[in-house]
């Protein structure tokens, strides 16, 4: 009778033991609901980050431009036409951008509209933000234009600058998506 009433005062506090070792902090539901929308969140901004990075290195992605200045420090514009973009798919770009013009006051703005079906010195790099691109073209004119696009992979949000020898350099902010 001794050995049965030890084996079971055993078990019960083997029990009670993986009991608390299997229990995690008392948390009122309120709380683990928080813990779990946050695990949630975070884990959707980490695919987000990935998906961005993967379409950044498949080359198959678009700008979109929301506002534009001439640099450095033009009037901002807001770009409400969503027909204006940048695009790259496979090795080729296709510019459709307002672009400011001049060389002193009163500016203009023109149209840059080109299909570029190559581009010089594509280069795509990685940093703590996320990416930086940036290759040249002449858009079939005398000099060089140099675009460089600043890419934030967290919130897909995106800088183009380009530049050209005879003019101010023009910055737009957007967003960049993935083209299907």
């Amino acid at each position: 009778m001794k050995k049965i009433t030890i084996i079971l005062a055993g078990l019960l506090v083997c029990l009670a033991a993986a009991t608390v070792i299997g229990q995690k902090q008392n948390l009122s539901p309120k709380q683990e609901r928080r813990e779990v929308r946050e695990k949630r969140r975070a884990q959707r901004i980490a695919e987000y980050e990935q998906a961005m990075d993967s379409t950044i290195l498949s080359r198959n992605f678009k700008f979109t431009p929301q506002t534009m200045q001439r640099q450095p420090a033009g009037q901002m514009r807001q770009i409400l036409n969503p027909q204006f973009d940048l695009q790259v798919w496979d090795g080729t770009v296709e510019v459709c951008l307002p672009y400011i013009k001049g060389y002193v006051p009163p500016y203009h703005v023109t149209m840059l509209n080109y299909t570029l079906p190559s581009v010089e010195n594509y280069v795509t790099e990685q940093t703590s933000e996320g990416w930086i691109v940036t290759f040249k073209s002449n858009l079939y004119s005398g000099s060089d234009y140099t675009f460089t696009l600043e890419i934030h992979s967290r919130t897909g949000g995106a800088v183009l600058t380009i530049n050209n020898p005879w003019y101010s350099p023009v910055q737009y902010n957007g967003s960049i998506t993935r083209i299907y």
